[in-house]
């Protein structure tokens, strides 16, 4: 028997690994797909000519097995190993609210692949249910997660500025890759033209400069090549390849299992408590029962739900932890894919050095200080770059010198910003379960229903008139706009089926990730939002996940569990 499970080693499953290790507790990571490993199975060394497919990945193959993988933009023939294909992982949604659940299942999950982008949530976020009503009230406040964040920042290591905002709290920073040139301007002008707005170098999960403690586990500073979602053999970017599983392995206290197939998690009606997780061999079927005192599910938001829903018992008819019947619900990701890209004109005549790992950050405005129209808020991605060679010689005839000339002359300054909304909780954008069909394992797959709503709708007008505006107001000529938002799930952001929440009636979980109708079982994945604000929210899975772990030790050591 272990002292701990964690099912799953992405984002919040390695920090969680890594926190119980620590406190010496020996714990079992337990991981759908296959092993890979640091640098060896990464691509990050290859040159563009020696991509497959000039990086592309053929259209018959895309149309067969990544209809859905494929939408997401960091999907190339160089990585696409580490997407899931479509034809072996199926789930259903009806056909007028599509879903894209893209998902990598390899040892280190999507953390290998995410954008890197970490942000705190603020006060007003975790405030923001009780104060508007929609969904369950957060059991924590931002001061209940404040050190965490601390804690996590110092280790994995981010990049930023300190600007002194209510509603994007500072952290423990390492230096910042700065705004080049052109985004310079936009700040001035965006900063100049509306009091409120700030632009602000992105907060990014790359190490500008590593720290002793990163050296420790061979992290070196980013190289800046942005070639990140290849995987990065530097371990310039936190991953839990590079960073958080390694930190748990010289504890001497992990145990990694790969190829298993979660089925359900054990639950002993006697005790009241969680005892162990079932899985199948994902190649020879074969099942295994793995025990434990105390388990963490950090299978992913929509993982985590499939495998509560599956695992019914004459306690739990309806799910594991489900008397509230809220396991499930309230599935929200962002608004995303709101872009406004323009060309500046008038932009300084200067290039930059590398391809940085991040650009530039607005961060919310909107329902800042007053209410408007509609509830919540969103903030922007961005970055300007400059037009070179590839636009003046490509595409284009000439010969000889010709050409040459154009290849050494410099094009203009594109600037491009991205909004990211906060969808609100909607108990009937929910997970559930196909009542017919299984995947290769027998196990049910999940049926998706997600749709944005009124107040998305509403964000969305504002997003796009905000952006242009923005743009315009730095000299910028608008271009191109895309005014839908991409289609839910495309943000990568699903969150909030097993939510957090003061009421067992209408919540999941307690204030310690903690399962209400279950003592030893903690969730500490993206499933556990109960809101998602605006921000990326992976730093704040991996809060929530040292911080569970911090109280199911001591809880453990104390007799409570």
């Amino acid at each position: 028997m272990f002292d701990a499970i964690v099912i799953g080693s992405g984002m919040s499953g390695a920090i969680a690994a890594k926190e119980l290790c620590e406190r010496g507790l020996k714990t079992l990571v337990i991981e759908r797909g296959r092993k890979i490993e640091h640098g060896v199975s990464y691509t990050d060394s290859l040159q563009p000519w020696e991509l497959p497919n000039a990086g592309m990945v053929p259209e018959e193959e895309v149309a067969r097995d990544y209809p859905v993988q494929s939408h997401c933009y960091a999907m190339t023939s160089a990585n696409k190993a580490f997407w899931v294909k479509d034809s072996d992982h199926p789930y259903s949604t009806p056909a007028d609210k599509p879903f894209d659940w893209i998902r990598g299942n390899h040892l280190g999950g999507r953390s290998l692949m995410w954008g890197r982008q970490s942000y705190r949530l603020s006060p007003m976020d975790f405030e923001a249910n009780a104060k508007d009503g929609h969904g369950s009230d957060w059991p924590i406040r931002y001061d209940d997660l404040a050190p965490w964040y601390d804690h996590i920042e110092r280790f994995i290591g981010v990049a930023g500025s300190k600007e002194g905002l209510a509603q994007l709290p500072d952290g423990e920073f390492l230096p910042p890759f700065a705004l080049n040139d052109a985004e310079v301007l936009f700040k001035q002008a965006v900063e100049s033209k509306f009091p409120g707005r700030n632009v602000i170098p992105g907060r990014v999960a790359n190490l500008s400069k590593a720290q002793p403690h990163h050296e420790e586990l061979g992290r070196v500073s980013c190289q800046v090549r942005s070639l990140c979602e290849r995987g990065c053999s530097y371990g310039a970017y936190h991953s839990s390849l590079s960073s958080s599983l390694p930190a748990a392995t010289r504890t001497g206290n992990l145990t990694i299992v790969t190829d298993a197939i979660v089925h359900s998690i054990v639950h002993d009606p006697k005790t009241g408590k969680v005892t162990g997780v079932r899985v199948i061999d994902a190649n020879t079927k074969q099942g295994q029962l793995y025990e434990a005192k105390i388990i963490f599910s950090c299978a992913s938001t929509i993982g985590t739900t499939q495998i509560l829903l599956g695992s019914t018992s004459e306690a739990f008819p309806n799910g594991l932890a489900n008397r509230s019947d809220m396991v499930g619900r309230n599935l929200m990701d962002h608004l995303y894919g709101l872009t406004v890209a323009g060309v500046l004109p008038k932009g300084p005549n200067t290039f930059y050095k590398g391809r940085r790992p991040t650009g530039l950050y607005i961060p919310r405005f909107r329902n800042v200080s007053e209410p408007g129209s509609f509830l919540r808020g969103y903030g922007y991605q961005g970055a300007a770059s400059r037009m070179g060679w590839r636009s003046a010689a490509l595409g284009k005839p000439g010969l000889g010198t010709d050409i040459k000339d154009r290849t050494r002359k410099l094009g203009p300054w594109m600037l491009y910003i991205s909004g990211f909304g906060e969808m609100l909780p909607n108990p009937e954008n929910r997970v559930t379960l196909h009542p017919t069909r299984t995947d290769k394992w027998g196990i049910p797959i999940v049926h998706i229903e997600c749709a944005f709503g009124s107040n998305e709708q509403a964000m969305t007008k504002q997003i796009i008139a905000d952006g242009k505006a923005m743009v315009e107001a730095a000299g910028g000529m608008v271009v191109n706009t895309s005014a839908t938002p991409g289609t839910p799930g495309l943000g990568i952001h699903e969150m909030g089926t097993a939510c957090m929440g003061k009421d067992p009636a209408k919540s999941v979980l307690n204030g310690f990730n903690q399962a209400h109708d279950i003592p030893n079982l903690f969730i500490t994945d993206g499933s556990a939002m109960a809101s998602s604000g605006c921000q990326n929210p992976s730093l704040t899975y991996m809060a929530l996940s040292a911080r569970a772990a911090h109280h199911a030790t001591e809880f453990l050591r104390g007799g409570k569990i």
